[in-house]
């Protein structure tokens, strides 16, 4: 006699497939590759508005950064080595004195800060930076 094995459908799949499951890890990490620096963008950053406090009466200078990078210091023109120089001498007749640093908009950040740290280094720790009010 002869006997036939019957083979249902479930005997066919004898492993898992994994290529969808391949497809779906690789989807998903594609995804959030593309969205994680988006999320940096995303968040709201509201400056603050440029109303401050009135500024206290305390002995001040200001520095000037033009748009095209000289330094103007009490209505002339110096240069940088000339300036931590004046500074210097600053510091030693009067050192409680505020220094204001008014950069041109204009400017790269990137000089306004170097020009900050000079300060920094002449031994000045009071900067501040200028700004103008914005019209709303």
């Amino acid at each position: 006699m002869n006997r036939r094995k019957r083979r249902s459908q479930l005997d066919t799949i004898d492993e898992i497939n994994m290529t969808p499951l391949m497809d779906l890890t690789f989807l998903l990490l594609i995804i959030f590759m593309i969205a994680t620096p988006l999320l940096e963008y995303s968040i709201d950053v509201s400056p603050p508005e440029m109303n401050a406090d009135k500024i206290e009466d305390k002995p001040s200078e200001t520095i000037n950064l033009l748009a095209n990078g000289r330094i103007n210091y009490k209505g002339r023109i110096v240069s940088r080595d000339e300036l931590l120089m004046i500074l210097g001498n600053l510091k030693a007749t009067a050192p409680k004195t505020v220094l204001f640093l008014r950069a041109d908009g204009d400017i790269p950040y990137r000089k306004v800060i170097e020009l900050m740290k000079e300060i920094k280094n002449s031994g000045f720790s009071d900067i501040s930076l200028i700004t103008t009010a914005e019209t709303k």
